[in-house]
């Protein structure tokens, strides 16, 4: 009997859930196309059942002006995570999406540097097995270091002044 109602409960919901994923589906689309001036087929492949998710997803991060990082900075990281996928749709995305959010060739450049830059030392820290907490402490005394040589410079500017 519980068997039989689980089942009639989870056909009612599935009913429900369907008819509201349509609605959300269509209403997507459209708040996409009006974004885009079309839905791009990367979008449109995407499964109906997520595609309001994914849609929302990318536009309150990605796409919104208003998070903590500019849109020129997330087009930047995204460059660099694509180049080390490797991804050559994202790398034309972002690349151009960068630029248009004023990026520099030299930024783009830079980013894409960095993202090897990263990969090549962690391969290194990685397959090394440097022990984390060594790391940290030698990178806090690091950092340390380099904050009282910037203080003694800023004392020997403002005594030549």
């Amino acid at each position: 009997m519980k068997r039989i109602i689980a089942l009639a409960m989870a056909g009612t919901f599935s009913a429900v859930i369907s008819a509201a994923d349509t609605t959300d589906t269509k209403a997507t689309y459209a708040d996409i196309e009006a974004t885009f001036g079309s839905v791009p087929t990367f979008l449109k492949v995407f499964p109906a059942e997520g595609i309001a998710g994914a849609w929302s997803e990318m536009k309150s991060l990605q796409l919104n002006p208003k998070t903590a990082l500019s849109n020129k900075e997330k087009e930047l990281i995204g460059l660099a995570v694509a180049a080390q996928i490797p991804c050559h749709y994202c790398i034309y995305f972002h690349t151009e999406s960068a630029k248009a959010n004023g990026a520099t060739d030299e930024e783009v450049r830079e980013a894409i540097a960095m993202s090897a830059l990263t990969r090549h030392w962690s391969t290194v820290l990685n397959g090394s097995q440097i022990d984390m907490e060594s790391f940290k402490r030698e990178y806090q005394a690091a950092m340390k270091f380099a904050g009282e040589q910037e203080e003694k410079a800023k004392a020997a500017k403002s005594k030549k002044k």
